[in-house]
Parts: C-alpha cells; sequence; structure tokens
C-alpha cells in the first residue's frame, strides 16, 4: 500500500511512475530485514520465539505502533509533522476513560466517544495551521503542551491515582485473547497472534485505500509534493491541511485507547513514549519527510524492524544506554535514506524522456 504523488505530464510513460515507486517503497527489503534480524537474534536466543512471552507481547506492541505511525504518517504526507501525537493519543484514551468512569457507557462507545474527540483536536491543530500559516512544527509543539495539561487537570481533578479504574465488559479480552480463543468447530487460530491486531489491519486498510484510490488522498499528496502547485491547481489546500491533522488525530486516539486496554487502564501518561516510534515506523517505511509520497504497509513493517531490533537487543540483555545508542543509530539511518530517496527521485523525475 504503497502511494506517491509525481510531477509528469499525462503523456508520461507509467514506467517512470514505476521506478519512483520502487524508490519511496521498500517494503520487500523491510520484510527480508525483518525475518533475518529475528533469526539471527532467535538462534542467539531462542527465547525470542516463544509466543506466549516474547510474540505476542510483541504483536500487541506492533498494533499500537502501527496506529501511532500511520497517524504521524498522515502528518507526513502533506509535508508536516506532529509533535503533539502523544498528547492526542492521551486526549483520547482521557475521553474514553471518562466515558467508561463517568457514564458506564460499553468498550465500543467510548473507543468511539476517543476516536471523535481525537480527530477534533487533530482538526483543530490543521485549522490553527491553515489559518496563521505557522509552521506545523511550532502549532503542534504548543498544542503539546496545552494538552498536557488539559490531561493533567481532569486526572488529577476527577482521580486520586492519576487513572481511571472502570474496565468495561470486554476490555480484559481484548488485551489478553489471541486468535487461538476463535474456534470455528474443531478449527483454532494461533496463540501467537492476538486479536488485537485487528485494531491495526483495519485502519491500514482504510488509510491505504484512503490515499490509493480517492481524489481526497491524491489531492494530500498533492500538497504534500507542492501546496503551492496544489492550490494554483484548484485544491483546497486549508482543508486538506485540516483533514490530514484530523485522521493524525482520529489514529492517535485510536493508539492510546489501544495503549490503555495493553495496560489496563486509563493513565494521564499514555502516549508519552509515542514521538519516536512515530517517526521510525513511516520513514524507514518510505514515507518521505517532506511529503508527497506515503507507504501504509511500510510504515507497520518499519514499525516491526524496531521492535524486533529492541526485543532481541533486550534478550541479549543490552543496557538502556547502549539500547538508546542503537535506536538512534536506526533512527539516522532512517533519515539518511529518506534524504536519499529523495534525491535519486528529484534526480530521475529531472531526466529527459
Amino acid at each position: 500500500m504503497t502511494s506517491t504523488l509525481t510531477d509528469r505530464p499525462a503523456t508520461t510513460p507509467r514506467g517512470g511512475g514505476k521506478s519512483r515507486r520502487r524508490i519511496a517503497a521498500p517494503p520487500l527489503v523491510l520484510f527480508v530485514l525483518i525475518i533475518g534480524l529475528y533469526a539471527a537474534f532467535g538462534s542467539a536466543r531462542p527465547a525470542m520465539f516463544d509466543e506466549k512471552l516474547v510474540v505476542f507481547p510483541m504483536l500487541r506492541e506492533l498494533t499500537i505502533y502501527t496506529v501511532v505511525g500511520l497517524a504521524q504518517m498522515c502528518a507526513l504526507s502533506i509535508g508536516h509533522m506532529n509533535l503533539a501525537v502523544g498528547r492526542m493519543a492521551a486526549f483520547g484514551a482521557m475521553t474514553s476513560g471518562l466515558c467508561y468512569e463517568l457514564l458506564g457507557l460499553p468498550l465500543w462507545a467510548g473507543l468511539v466517544a476517543g476516536i471523535v474527540a481525537g480527530g477534533a483536536i487533530g482538526a483543530f491543530t490543521g485549522w490553527l495551521i491553515a489559518k496563521t500559516g505557522v509552521n506545523s512544527f511550532v502549532v503542534t509543539l504548543a498544542m503539546d503542551f496545552f494538552l498536557l495539561g488539559i490531561v493533567s487537570l481532569v486526572y488529577t481533578g476527577l482521580t486520586t491515582g492519576a487513572a481511571f479504574t472502570a474496565k468495561p465488559a470486554g476490555m480484559a479480552e481484548l488485551r489478553a485473547y489471541s486468535f487461538a480463543d476463535l474456534c470455528v468447530g474443531e478449527v483454532c487460530g494461533t496463540a501467537a497472534i492476538p486479536q488485537m491486531i485487528v485494531f491495526a489491519l483495519v485502519p491500514m486498510a482504510v488509510v491505504g485505500y484512503v490515499y490509493s484510490r480517492t481524489r481526497i488522498g491524491r489531492e494530500l499528496l498533492m500538497v504534500g509534493a507542492n501546496a503551492k502547485a496544489a492550490e494554483l491547481s484548484g485544491v483546497p489546500t486549508k482543508r486538506r491541511v485540516i483533514a490530514a491533522h484530523g485522521m493524525s488525530g482520529a489514529l492517535a486516539a485510536l493508539a492510546g485507547f489501544l495503549l490503555a486496554v495493553s495496560t489496563g487502564s486509563f493513565k494521564a501518561t499514555i502516549g508519552a513514549d509515542f514521538m519516536l516510534p512515530s517517526f521510525l515506523g513511516p520513514v524507514l517505511g518510505g514515507t518521505l519527510l517532506a511529503g508527497g509520497a506515503v507507504s501504509v504497509l511500510g510504515t507497520m513493517l518499519g514499525t516491526a524492524l524496531t521492535l524486533v531490533i529492541r526485543r532481541g537487543l533486550n534478550l541479549m540483555e543490552v543496557g538502556l544506554e547502549d539500547l538508546n545508542i542503537y535506536i538512534g543509530v536506526v533512527l539516522l539511518a532512517a533519515l539518511s535514506a529518506d534524504r536519499i530517496r529523495a534525491v535519486i527521485a528529484e534526480r530521475k523525475a529531472g531526466r529527459p524522456r
């Protein structure tokens, strides 16, 4: 699920677009790298293959951080960044927690309320950017601090331990159940894959469809490739900025809900560690920081790569300081790869055909 935008004449053969697409989407390379690293770590530490202790929790983390990566990817698609992605996750989770704690709503209703709240605060952030013309870095950073204060005030005023303790029916099952618990007759699924992973696959399908099959998706990529040219072409750029940040906020809220379900409570600290993973997955997966190209599948694979590295190094008993160094190296490699892909794409686009 890779979507790109190339500024080419209508008569240009499709081959040029395919070469650009290969540059911006390395899913096969990432997949091979993930399998190779996983096998290497597993041969050194057989516990890496343990379904209950390693595989199941890692896939649950993959679900959460893939959604976080998609949230950042939506902002990156228009050449923006969302530095408030973690606080939007906390805001959405807080809204869901309020629905359970104060209103006693069922699990699905609180989830919907949280996603709507995250989408609203994301759309408001996009409106501020479009209205004022201030760089997204500044506006989302300011929104991060604003939401930090709001979330802290709500938890301090309504709870005693900075957490909502209400657990609606189905929350524990969503956290712990795997596809082994889904049986049709005598045929059951695997115990290694959590049912929660559906909450990553559905957003991936929806976001992939939006960017590859809809006019809005194409216009979002046009804004990312060249906002001024998109505006001159009749694209409502301000509305597309609001839409991209609204999608980012809604997905961040979903990630916050999933993290709350995974930990068993809705806390003020939800989303505090989302910033780095939100960039690693998309950038490693082929999404351009400058905008104009996204990769939904690549986002999941890039996230999986970082999780395999982190979990493998943990099993190898690598210290926290060294682990941070390795993750920093991965991020540097991701940023370098992003720049290399952009330069190659620019050079190919400039060649006469």
